[in-house]
Parts: C-alpha cells; structure tokens; sequence
C-alpha cells in the first residue's frame, strides 16, 4: 500500500482521457509520492487509466486502485513534485495536447466506415485507416510500412479486387496513378469482382500530398444501374411514355413520345412544359372535334391530366387513333401512356361493319335494322314521336332469276339497294330483311310524310336499269307503309301492319292500271293507293304498286 501524507491536501486537479478530448475535474484530498484519493461528483465515469493534472506540476499517469460513489484512489506511476518554469510547462502542455489529438483524430478515422489514405508529396502512404485495410484486405505490416500508392494498387491487383479483364489490369493501374497525380477531384466508381462498388474521389492537401477516400456506394449504384435499366427500356418500348412533375413539366419523354411531340433530346432535357406540348401544331386532339373547338383544346386537355387519373382517345391529323391514359404518382406528378390503336379501331369498326351490314349490298342487315326500330319505338313510347315503316319487295323477283340467274338477280338486288339510299332522308334507316324484301325506318315521320319518301324510293327504282347480257330491263317494287299508334303492341305489331300493307291481296286492283303507262290512281273504299311503271328491253312489263294502311 503507498504511503500516503498523513495531512489532508486539498488541491484543485483535472483527469484526462481519451487522448486528451475528455476531462473530469476533481479535488486531491491526500497525496503521496507514489497514490492519492480524488473526489469528484461521481467516480463511476473515471477510466480505469488517465492523466491527472495539478497546477504547477508535471501531468501524473495515473491508474485507479479502487473507486466508490464519489472517491477514487489512484496509484501514481510518475510524479514530481519540482515546479517548472511556465513557459516551459506551456510549451510541453501544447505538445501533450496537439499529441492527443492528433491519436484522437486516428482513432475517429478508424471508426469511419469511409476508407481513407492520406498520402505525403511522394506519394507515400502516412495514414491509412481500418476501414481501408478491410475493404482491400491490407496486411497490417504493408499498411504500417508506408507503402506507395503504387503499391496498394498493385495489392488490389494482385488480390484479384478489380471488376477489369486481366489484359486492362494494368492500364488500370497507370490510369489511376495520372489521376491521383493530377489531383483531380472526379468521382470514380470502382467495381469489384465481389459485386461492390467503391467511389473513390482524390483531394490535393496543401503539404503536396492527397487524401484518397473509398466511399462504398453499392446500393446506391445497383439503385442508378436498375433505373438506368428502366429508362433504356422505356426509352424504346412501342408505346409513348411521358413522366410529368406536380407542375406538369416533362421529367422524362421517351423515343416514341419524342417523335410524336417532335422534341429533340435537348428540348427534352429542357423540362418543356406539358401545355406547351400540346399546343404544338398538327398533335392529336379529340375525335371528330370541329374546327372551330380545335384552339381550344389544348387548355382543355390541360385541365384533364390536372384532374388526375383518366383514358382519352386522341386522333392525330392524318388519321391514326392514340389511346392516352393519365395516372397520378406518388410525387403528385402524372405519367401518360400513348397506344397507336388506330388498327385496333379499323378492326373493330370492320367486325362492327361485318355485325350490322348485309355483305351484298352495305345496308344494314335484318338484326341491325330491328336494334334501331327498337331504340325508335323506345323514343316513340316516351315522347310520343311520330314514326313509320316502309316495307317494300321487288316485284316477280323469282321470274328475274330463273330467266337470268342469280347473279343478275344479285345485279337487281344492289339496284333496289342503291335506290332506296339515293331515295331516303339522312335520318332514314334502311335495312335488307332477307332475299329481295327490304325495310324503310323513317324516324319522327307521319304516315303522310312517309308516302312522299315511298314515292321517291319507287321512283328511283323506275329509273333503274339491269343489265343481262345484251338485255336491259327495269324494275318495280311493291310499297308497305305503316305508322306506329298507341294501341300497337311493339315493334312486331308495326312491322306486321306495313307488311300486311304491302302483301294485300292483289286482285283488288283496279284493272284500268294495267295499261301500260297508266297514273297512279286511289280506290277510296279499300284504302289502297297503287302505282304502275313500266320498263324496256323484253316487250313485257312490270306492275310496282305503292300500297298504303290508312290509319
């Protein structure tokens, strides 16, 4: 056990540690020459070694013997008691300090998980941290030997570190040495052959030396390398993708939305705004869209993307059909998909063509024609709107084909076609019902309005003329006519009136009408009106009546 002064001291004193960065103040309450007991507030933060500072005295090493909740006792491995000059004892205190610091500014290095090598004027490694030993695995006798820097990358060569083909392993080398040389600052990512990536960056210190830092950033650049995966794969998908911020400005316009905006890739790195796009002329705008609502389209497009989520169809001025969707993202930005759908749109417009129209002559065919005199009846049901149906059939249509054949039948039926479209209104529907017998839907017509459409249609046909060979002759058509009324059950009910109309029986017709060129005369009693024409080529003639329900 030291000897200790039997008198009490009460010396004011400071303990160091941590290489000088931290300090407790104390009280010596006994001293000796080779112990003594500190008070302070609390024993337990004292180290179990430190420097023990009194005023006038050289600093003590000392080490703790034994410790309670406010006392220590310490064993002094140096002491003296001869007072110093002051200067001296500054001068020697700044060294111990700077000496401190500088081991503390080691330790903090080794503790960073920043590789880092700090080089002299030659080149000449005088610090290297352990972060840097264990991402190269750098024997400690080589990272104490200061090694040039020629050395560590021949280690890292030798070591298999580098993601590089033996043959460029030294071009590698000689690369990195002009750099390090040159002193310049550009990052460099370094891959390795373990699938690491370490950033390393060179900064010039004003001794002439470099300090070298090891940055590893491999989420970071398999992050970038996945991204950059993305962007090359969108940049050449067939579809346009356009990448808009909150403002709605372009973050990112791949190839095909480039050549749809025609922006070049500097314009596109520019950011353009997105109503500045859509202004631009002859771009897509909606479907059918008059001219006079074209200047402002673009404003209106603008407010639909603002709006959020969304599909669009666009046309472009040649023609072409672009299908738009808007989603909004996460960041509050939009991206917006453009799909060429114009064959999509052809195809479909040609099924539907298929769906609706009989393939011989392009009118609608029997299930058409009936989904439109339902959707009529519909309205007539609501609204109370007038409408009527003409039924009409090709007189002694089978005397055509056995004298003829069927393809000068077919040459008749696309004749009678042909006069019912030239004769009907444009809000008029005509349908083929099947063989030669056709269908007239006259939507919001009366009855009397519908027999001026049927006396056109007649007279059409009358100016017809088929052609059989050397042989030319013209046709007649029988006439139906019917107006929907309230006490009729549906469509059925209307259809069978205006057949009914058509099919009466024709022995009631007056026999002064079979005279060649006879006008159309009206037998009151019976309610039908008929009509006689005549046609050329064959010394016969052919009788059309335009039959009529009178309601």
């Amino acid at each position: 056990m030291s000897r200790l002064v039997p008198e009490r001291t009460f010396l004011a004193g400071k303990i160091f540690f941590n290489f000088g960065q931290s300090s407790i103040d104390c009280v010596v309450r006994r001293l000796s020459e080779e112990a003594a007991t500190l008070e302070m507030e609390s024993g337990i933060g004292v180290p179990e070694r430190f420097q023990l500072r009194l005023a006038g005295r050289e600093s003590l090493t000392c080490r703790v013997v034994w410790r309670s909740d406010r006392q220590v006792g310490v064993a002094c491995e140096q002491l003296g008691s001869v007072e110093r000059p002051a200067g001296e004892e500054r001068e020697r205190s700044s060294d111990a300090l700077m000496r401190s610091q500088m081991l503390a500014l080691r330790a903090a290095l080794d503790h960073v998980p920043t590789g880092i090598v700090l080089l002299d004027s030659s080149l000449r490694a005088r610090l290297i941290n352990r972060s840097f030993r264990q991402m190269w695995r750098l024997p400690d006798e080589v990272a104490d030997s200061n090694p040039s820097i020629l050395t560590l990358l021949h280690h890292g060569r030798d070591t298999g570190a580098y993601e590089v083909p033996d043959p460029n392993l030294d071009a590698l080398i000689t690369e990195r040495v002009r750099v390090i040389e040159a002193g310049d600052p550009t990052p460099i990512d370094l891959r390795r052959t373990n699938g690491d990536v370490v950033r390393v960056q060179v900064t010039p210190l004003p001794d002439g030396g470099r300090m070298l830092t090891y940055t590893p950033v491999t989420d970071i650049v398999r992050y970038s390398d996945e991204l950059k995966l993305l962007r090359d794969a969108l940049e050449n998908v067939q579809d346009g993708v356009l990448l808009l911020d909150p403002d709605l400005r372009a973050t990112f316009m791949n190839r095909r939305m480039r050549r749809f905006w025609e922006v070049s890739e500097d314009e596109a790195a520019n950011r353009p705004a997105y109503s500045s796009l859509v202004r631009r002329l002859h771009r897509a705008s909606a479907p059918h869209l008059p001219t006079s609502e074209l200047a402002k389209f673009p404003a209106r497009r603008v407010e639909e993307v603002k709006a959020g989520d969304h599909v669009r169809d666009l046309q472009t001025p040649d023609g072409r059909r672009i299908r738009a969707h808007c989603t909004t993202m996460s960041n509050g930005g939009r991206m917006l998909t453009y799909v060429d759908i114009t064959d999509l749109t052809q195809k479909a417009a040609m099924l539907e063509t298929l769906a609706t129209t009989d393939p011989l002559t392009g009118l609608y065919n029997r299930r058409h024609f009936l989904e439109s005199l339902d959707a009529e009846w519909s309205r007539f049901q609501r609204y109370y709107r007038s409408v009527s149906v003409l039924m009409l059939d090709i007189d002694h249509f089978k005397s055509v084909n056995d004298r003829y054949g069927h393809a000068v039948g077919d040459a008749a039926i696309k004749a009678v076609a042909a006069a019912c479209l030239d004769g009907k209104r444009k809000s008029d529907i005509v349908g083929r019902l099947g063989g030669e017998e056709f269908a007239v839907l006259l939507p919001e017509t009366s009855l009397s309005r519908a027999r001026t459409v049927a006396e056109r249609i007649r007279k059409r046909v009358m100016s017809a003329q088929v052609f059989a060979d050397k042989v030319q002759f013209g046709l007649t058509v029988s006439i139906g006519m019917a107006e929907a009324t309230v006490s009729m059950s549906g469509i059925d009910a209307l259809m069978g009136a205006a057949d009914h109309a058509l099919y009466q029986d024709q022995g009631r017709r007056p026999q002064s009408l079979h005279r060649l060129g006879a006008p159309a005369a009206c037998k009151q009693g019976g309610g039908v009106i008929e009509g006689r024409s005549v046609y050329s080529g064959t010394g016969t003639s052919n009788v059309l009546s335009v039959t009529e329900t009178m309601q």
